[in-house]
């Protein structure tokens, strides 16, 4: 990872739960209530954050067969629903980070594993969804985060040169993997990379910048100069 700061991005894709929002205690609670309809152990908050990155459709065929995961899955998005946007929380500079963007005039986006119709409910619920040029969630794209398809179409109809300079911020692995994928600057917000036993032997797996938390990257995106 550089000393130095990152370069002026052209376009921003964000994941979205535990970079833009606190949901582990959400998550956490909702994939506990589904282990318990279908009489599987628990999760401690720990497991909870090494364990969840990939898509739904993705891991739930690990954790609950073939034959069942489908099932699970209901069970897992009824409980989440029930409890998501009442518990729902900006993570400390979050908010200042997308203006600060925005009043750069910089694109962004939001690329998640989190189901699509839920991602963008809680942004409207948030009163963010106006600073997203596309919100893509799960299975909106043919394939899932880590694959690029999802931001592809995140971007939208962006400039190859939006490209050029893209950064992909995020707190996981998958999000690491994704912008290795899209050619993109990876950068990591928090104090740790989650699911990070994927990636203790792989140094392509090393975000380019580490910044602990939202309020550190604002203070990196106020110092660019709007490009005219």
């Amino acid at each position: 990872m550089s000393d130095k700061l990152p370069h002026r991005p052209n376009a921003v894709i964000f994941d979205w739960d535990n970079t833009l929002v606190d949901s582990w205690g959400t998550i956490q609670a909702a994939l506990n209530m589904t282990f318990e309809d279908f009489g599987k152990p628990k999760w401690s908050l720990d497991e909870t954050k090494q364990r969840v990155a990939r898509s739904l459709r993705d891991s739930f065929p690990v954790l609950f067969g073939e034959d069942r995961w489908e099932e699970a899955k209901d069970s897992f998005y009824g409980h989440f629903r029930s409890i998501h946007l009442e518990t729902l929380t900006p993570l400390t500079g979050a908010h200042d980070l997308l203006c600060a963007l925005r009043d750069n005039e910089i694109y962004t986006g939001v690329v998640s594993n989190k189901n699509g119709d839920v991602l963008r409910e809680e942004a409207n619920h948030l009163g963010w969804t106006p600073f997203f040029g596309q919100i893509i969630g799960a299975t909106d794209a043919q394939n899932d985060k880590p694959a690029a398809d999802p931001v592809h179409m995140a971007m939208g109809d962006s400039a190859a040169s939006q490209y050029e300079n893209l950064w992909f911020v995020g707190d996981s692995v998958v999000d690491i993997q994704c912008a290795r994928n899209v050619g993109a600057t990876a950068i990591l917000i928090g104090d740790e990379i989650t699911g990070h036993d994927d990636a203790q032997n792989s140094a392509n797996l090393t975000p380019d910048w580490h910044f602990a938390d939202c309020e550190e990257l604002v203070r990196v995106v106020k110092t660019f100069a709007k490009v005219l």
